[in-house]
């Protein structure tokens, strides 16, 4: 049972103790937003705050039930590394591409629709899909799918699948080392599941590169509202974002690469603890974690950075397949990657003075302008991009992060976050209503039904999400994103 409930300290701000000594949980939310967390949700996150090494937990707006850890926050430890906080889709992020576009070219439906046309025989949907799965694709063979799990976003494996090598400075982690700091343990640590037979179908699990995947996922059009004040401005000028002009956001992660290693890891840490019978935090089989220095903890640093290499190529080839799909349809369309950004990802950052790991599960990193880690990349002065997907009907969101972030360990929410469960969802929500009011605001789909369990009536309300960040001092506006059209894992449809 809680402890107690939800103690307000402002308007988007309160804090939820755990029940023992340790302190309290940091939670962001206005009032409204504080009743969507129901009690499941608060019991993980006080069991994740009680578990061995944590310093800090933060629950952000978005925050629903997870994966042994609420999806929506941030936990902090600088002596464990937990695979809970991370999730199973490792480097699940968003990244954002500005087109040289006006919105009045893409008015048209049957250009819209011709261009979703062309995202999609290069960019598969579904579960399970990949490049065999779209005719004008980039084929990955098994030597390079190594080299990119190993290396990230370097400037050979960008070249060879025809990435602009300059994108790599505009992502959150171009790329990600080994538990040592090298990418010869990743070398090692891949050819060793290789040899024991962990990758049976490695192959095809590459040929997921530049693919979507289902659930949550999505491509999304969009037409760039760039806030009305000068701060707005000058952060969208150093971002890239272009007022009024098409750009086009995608939300994926690591695909099946992703998903056997995290699987693997739950399973390995869950049979140690069993067959050593140390407890499990609040009981349950998905906080298991590995103090940092031991053969576990180094196990699981090495597989999440190779999933989030691949999940790293794996966004970077999808801009660049979407780039050539606008290129076929309007020729002369240029583009620029403004940036890339994880949101299921541990990383190490100065918390409290000292070195942890920061895991951010359903959770964005938020530097502002000034910050340490900043300094000499061009979000410097500014801070850098904060992505934040909401629905396609309400819109997504540019921030930028504000000194007030410190509060949540300089970290925010990853998006809208779910209201209703996805059975749920499907058990009540009308479709021939989804559907309709995806055709009166003019947003083509790729499906021939919407997805229920997506609909934007299955999330949080974004715009009072987005009132919980500012009021808590955390973030700031820049831009507005608008759809004009979505990808999604549904079959094609016909207009």
């Amino acid at each position: 049972m809680l402890p107690e409930t939800i103690v307000p300290t402002g308007d988007a701000t309160a804090l939820l103790p755990t029940g023992t000594k340790v302190p309290p949980i940091t939670v962001i939310g206005t009032e409204a937003i504080r009743g969507t967390f129901d009690e499941k949700c608060l019991q993980q996150a006080i069991n994740s705050r009680l578990a061995p090494g944590v310093t800090d937990l933060v629950l952000n707006p978005d925050a629903h039930c997870g994966y042994g850890a609420p999806v929506g926050c941030v936990l902090v430890s600088p002596s464990h590394v937990y695979p809970g906080p991370v999730g199973v889709d490792i480097k699940c992020s968003m990244s954002l591409l500005q087109l040289d576009l006006p919105a009045d070219q893409i008015i048209d439906r049957p250009t819209r629709r011709a261009i979703i046309n062309a995202i999609c025989e290069r960019t598969p949907t579904g579960a399970g899909r990949g490049q065999r799965h779209a005719k004008k694709s980039r084929f990955v063979d098994e030597t390079l799918g190594r080299q990119a799990v190993i290396e990230g976003a370097s400037e050979s494996v960008c070249t060879q699948l025809g990435i602009p090598p300059e994108w790599a400075t505009r992502c959150e982690d171009s790329f990600h080392v080994g538990h040592d700091g090298t990418a010869d343990a990743l070398g090692q640590r891949l050819q060793g599941h290789l040899d024991g037979g962990f990758f049976r179908n490695f192959a095809d699990k590459i040929n997921q590169l530049g693919s979507y995947g289902g659930g949550n996922h999505f491509g999304e059009c969009e037409v760039v509202q760039i806030a009305d004040n000068d701060r707005a401005r000058t952060a969208a000028e150093v971002f890239g974002l272009r007022d009024g002009k098409v750009a086009f956001l995608s939300h994926c992660g690591s695909r099946g690469i992703g998903h056997n290693l995290a699987s693997g890891q739950f399973k390995s840490l869950q049979a140690k603890f069993e067959n050593w019978s140390i407890p499990l935090p609040g009981e349950d089989r998905e906080l298991v974690y590995a103090p940092l220095g031991t053969p576990e903890a180094d196990a699981y640093l090495d597989d999440m950075a190779l999933g989030a290499n691949f999940a790293t190529i794996n966004h970077l080839l999808i801009n660049a397949l979407v780039l050539e799909a606008f290129q076929e349809v309007i020729p002369g369309v240029t583009g620029e990657l403004v940036y890339f950004i994880s949101h299921n990802i541990a990383r190490q950052e100065i918390v409290g003075n000292r070195l942890s790991w920061v895991h951010r599960k359903g959770s964005t990193r938020a530097f502002p302008g000034g910050h340490p880690a900043l300094k000499g990349t061009l979000y410097e002065s500014t801070g850098h991009p904060i992505l934040l997907p909401g629905n396609p009907q309400a819109g997504s969101c540019v921030m930028v992060a504000d000194d007030g972030a410190a509060l949540s360990c300089y970290s925010v929410n990853h998006g809208a976050g779910r209201v209703l469960g996805r059975k749920r969802a499907i058990r009540e929500l009308d479709q021939r209503s989804i559907d309709q009011s995806f055709d009166e605001q003019d947003i083509l789909t790729n499906c021939r039904t919407y997805p229920k369990d997506e609909a934007p009536a299955a999330y949080k309300d974004f715009n009072e999400v987005l009132r919980s960040v500012n009021q808590a001092g955390l973030a700031t506006e820049v831009a507005r994103l608008k759809a004009r059209f979505v990808i999604k894992d549904g079959d094609q449809a016909d207009d």
